[in-house]
C-alpha cells in the first residue's frame, strides 16, 4: 500500500515537473524568439539604410552611428525604434484595393460580365498590408523625362508579354536591358502622332493641332494600352487621363506611369468614374474592346456625363467601317443610340468616327416623350462619384451652361489662372481664387528652395497633391516639366470640378484606403494637412505612411505640411521607412493655407526623401 501511494506521488511530481519545464521552455522561446526576430528586423533595416545612404552619397559610418545612438535612446525611453517587415517579393506589384487574390480568397459575389472584379474592393483592417513593398530584382532609378517617354528599364517592370502579344502593333519592343515604346497602338501601328494629327484634320482644327488653339485641353483615353496616345498629346499642350483596368493586359498602366505619362487604374463597370461631370473636352476609344451597347448604353451615357458641352468622342473601331453583317448591325444600333442622346457626327473618315455632344439642353427638350434614354432626375447630383452607381440617363446641363451654350472656360494656358464659372457652386469669389493661386505660387517656390540641395530640373516628373482643394499647388508647377495627379476627398467640398475647369486633372479618393496605382509610380507626394484629416476620421497614420511608401519611387520626395505635433509623431517612422530628412521648417500659421489653430500650434513643412533599398535576393541578382 505504501509503495503504491509512493509511486503515485512520484508520478504526479514527475508530471508536474514536466509541465513546469515545458512552460519555461515555451516562455524562453517566445521571449528570445521574438527578441531575435526584432533584432533581425532591426539589423535588416540597418543594412538597407546603409545601402540607401551609400546610393544617395551619404556618409555610411556617421549615419550608422547616429542611427545606433537614436535606436539606443529610443529603446531606453519606451518609444522603441519602429520597424516594418518587408513584404514577400511576390507582392512587389501589389495594389491592395485591386488585388484579385483578395477577391478570390474573400469569395466576393461579383458579376464578371459587368467588370465588377476590376473595380475597387479594399481589404478590411485586419487584412491590410503592414509591410514595405520591395522593388523587383535589379531595380534601377527610373529613366528621366523626356527620355522615359520612349524607353524604361526592363528590370523595373519585368513583363514582356505585351511586347510579344502586340508585336505587330508597335506597342513596345524589348531591347536588351530596356523596353522601348515606338508610339504605336492597336489602331495606330505607325505612330500616335500621325493618328492625332489626322483627328485634328478631320475636325478642321488649325494646323492639324488637336488642342484647337487651347480650347481642347483635357482628354479621357479609355482602354489606353501603354498610353502612347496620351504621351503624344503632351507636345500639343493636351493632358490626357489614360484609363485602363488591371485586366489581361496587366501592367499597361504601370508602364504608362513608369514612362512619366498621366494614367489611372479604373474601369467602366458599374460605378461612376471618379471624375465630376463636364470634365473632358474629348473622350477617346481606339479598339478599346468595350461593348458600348450593353445595359441600354449605360457606359456611353457615363462618357456623356463627363464630357463638356460640345465635347467630342473619337471612336476608332471596326464597327465604324467594316461591312460584315455583325459590324453593320452594331453600327446601326450605336448610331441610333447616340442620335437619341443628341450627339451628331462631327467627322467620319476611314476607320474613325468623331461624335460631338450638344452645347445646350435644346435637343433634349425637343425629343419625343418617352424617348430612351431618359434625362436624369432633376435632383440627381452629376458630380457625386464616390461609390455612386452609373445610371441609364442623360445628364442635362445646368441653367448656366444651357444659357451660355458652353462651359465658358478660357483657352489654355490662360485657363489655369482664370477663375472658373463653377466657383459660384461653392460660394467662392474670384478674389478668393486669385488669392489662393498666389499663396500656393509662393509656397511652391519655398518648397523648391527647401529641396534645392537634392532636387534638379529633371528629378521629379509624376507628382501627386494628396489634398488638392482648388488645384493651386499644381497650377504653380505649370512652368515645370511635370504633371500632377490632384486628389480631392469625397468627404469635403467636391472641388475636383474646379481643378478640371483649370485644365488640370485629378481624381476622388479617401486616404483611409489605398490608392489605385502600382507601387513606385510617383516622384513627389504633397500632403497638406492630410495626416490631421485622417486622424480626425479615426484612421491610421501608420497605414497611410506605408501606403505613401508603396506608391513613392525610390529617391522620391514627400512634402508634409501639418501641425508640429503631427510632424513630430511622423518623425519616429523615418528609420522604419528608410526615409531621409531633407528639411524641416516652421511656418507662420496662415488661415488661408493651414486653417485656424485654436491651440496656437505652429505648422511645419517637413521634407523627406525615400532611399533606394533592395532585399538580399535583389542584391544577389544585381551582383
Amino acid at each position: 500500500m505504501m509503495r503504491g501511494r509512493s509511486d503515485g506521488g512520484q508520478k504526479k511530481r514527475l508530471i508536474a515537473s514536466v509541465c513546469i519545464v515545458s512552460l519555461f521552455v515555451c516562455f524562453l522561446y517566445m521571449y528570445y524568439g521574438s527578441s531575435s526576430q526584432g533584432a533581425s528586423a532591426l539589423e535588416y533595416g540597418r543594412s538597407l539604410r546603409k545601402l540607401g545612404s551609400s546610393y544617395l552619397g551619404g556618409d555610411d559610418d556617421s549615419i550608422d552611428n547616429k542611427q545606433d545612438e537614436s535606436v539606443t535612446s529610443e529603446e531606453d525611453s519606451l518609444a522603441v525604434a519602429k520597424s516594418f517587415p518587408v513584404c514577400d517579393d511576390r507582392h512587389s506589384e501589389i495594389i491592395p484595393c485591386l488585388d484579385r487574390n483578395f477577391i478570390y480568397q474573400s469569395r466576393l459575389k461579383l458579376d464578371l460580365s459587368l467588370m465588377e472584379h476590376y473595380e475597387r474592393h479594399c481589404p478590411p483592417p485586419e487584412r491590410k498590408f503592414n509591410c514595405l513593398i520591395p522593388p523587383p530584382s535589379g531595380y534601377k532609378v527610373p529613366i528621366k523625362w523626356p527620355k522615359s517617354r520612349d524607353e524604361v528599364w526592363k528590370a523595373n517592370i519585368p513583363h514582356t508579354h505585351l511586347a510579344k502579344e502586340k508585336s505587330d502593333q508597335n506597342w513596345m519592343v524589348v531591347k536588351g536591358e530596356k523596353i522601348s515604346f515606338p508610339g504605336g497602338g492597336t489602331h495606330f501601328h505607325y505612330g500616335a502622332d500621325k493618328y492625332i494629327s489626322s483627328i485634328a484634320n478631320m475636325l478642321n482644327f488649325s494646323n492639324d493641332v488637336l488642342n484647337d488653339e487651347g480650347r481642347l485641353r483635357t482628354v479621357l483615353d479609355v482602354g489606353c494600352g501603354v498610353a502612347s496616345f496620351g504621351a503624344y498629346l503632351l507636345s500639343s499642350d493636351i493632358i490626357a487621363m489614360s484609363l485602363a483596368p488591371n485586366d489581361v493586359h496587366q501592367n499597361q498602366i504601370q508602364f504608362a506611369l513608369e514612362r512619366g505619362i498621366p494614367a489611372y487604374l479604373g474601369v467602366l463597370g458599374t460605378k461612376r468614374l471618379p471624375y465630376p461631370s463636364r470634365s473632358f473636352e474629348l473622350a477617346h476609344c481606339s479598339r478599346c474592346r468595350i461593348d458600348w451597347l450593353q445595359r441600354d448604353g449605360i457606359l456611353l451615357l457615363e462618357l456623356d456625363r463627363v464630357l463638356r458641352p460640345g465635347g467630342y468622342f473619337a471612336y476608332s473601331s471596326p464597327e465604324a467601317y467594316a461591312q460584315d453583317e455583325e459590324s453593320l448591325k452594331i453600327w446601326k444600333e450605336m448610331s441610333g443610340l447616340v442620335e437619341r442622346m443628341c450627339w451628331r457626327i462631327a467627322a467620319k473618315r476611314n476607320q474613325t468616327v468623331v461624335w460631338q455632344k450638344p452645347l445646350s439642353n435644346d435637343c433634349y427638350l425637343d425629343r419625343e416623350p418617352g424617348t430612351q434614354p431618359p434625362l436624369c432626375r432633376s435632383d440627381a447630383d452629376p458630380d457625386a462619384v464616390a461609390g455612386v452607381s452609373m445610371e441609364v440617363c442623360i445628364t442635362p446641363y445646368s441653367k448656366h451652361d444651357h444659357q451660355s451654350k458652353g462651359s465658358g472656360l478660357a483657352p489654355w494656358p490662360a485657363r489655369v489662372t482664370s477663375p472658373p464659372p463653377r466657383l459660384a457652386d461653392f460660394g467662392y469669389s474670384n478674389d478668393m481664387f486669385e488669392k489662393d493661386t498666389e499663396l500656393w505660387r509662393q509656397q511652391v517656390d519655398s518648397y523648391w528652395t527647401l529641396m534645392s540641395s537634392k532636387i534638379k530640373a529633371n528629378s521629379v516628373r509624376n507628382i501627386m497633391d494628396m489634398k488638392a482643394h482648388m488645384g493651386s499647388f499644381a497650377a504653380a508647377l505649370k512652368e515645370k516639366d511635370v504633371w500632377v495627379m490632384n486628389v480631392v476627398s469625397p468627404d469635403g467640398p467636391n472641388t475636383l470640378k474646379l481643378i478640371y475647369d483649370r485644365g488640370l486633372i485629378g481624381t476622388n479618393h479617401n486616404w483611409c484606403e489605398a490608392f489605385s496605382t502600382y507601387p513606385r509610380t510617383y516622384d513627389l507626394l504633397h500632403a497638406w494637412t492630410v495626416f490631421s484629416d485622417i486622424r480626425s476620421k479615426g484612421c491610421s497614420a501608420e497605414d497611410l505612411l506605408i501606403e505613401m511608401d508603396r506608391i513613392l519611387r525610390p529617391t522620391g520626395f514627400v512634402i508634409i505640411r501639418d501641425k508640429q505635433s503631427v510632424v513630430e509623431s511622423i518623425k519616429k517612422y523615418m528609420q522604419a521607412l528608410h526615409w531621409e530628412i531633407v528639411a524641416s521648417e516652421k511656418v507662420t500659421t496662415s488661415s488661408e493655407l493651414d486653417g485656424d489653430n485654436d491651440d496656437g500650434e505652429n505648422n511645419v513643412v517637413f521634407v523627406v526623401q525615400k532611399k533606394l533599398w533592395l532585399t538580399s535576393e535583389s542584391l544577389r541578382d544585381t551582383e
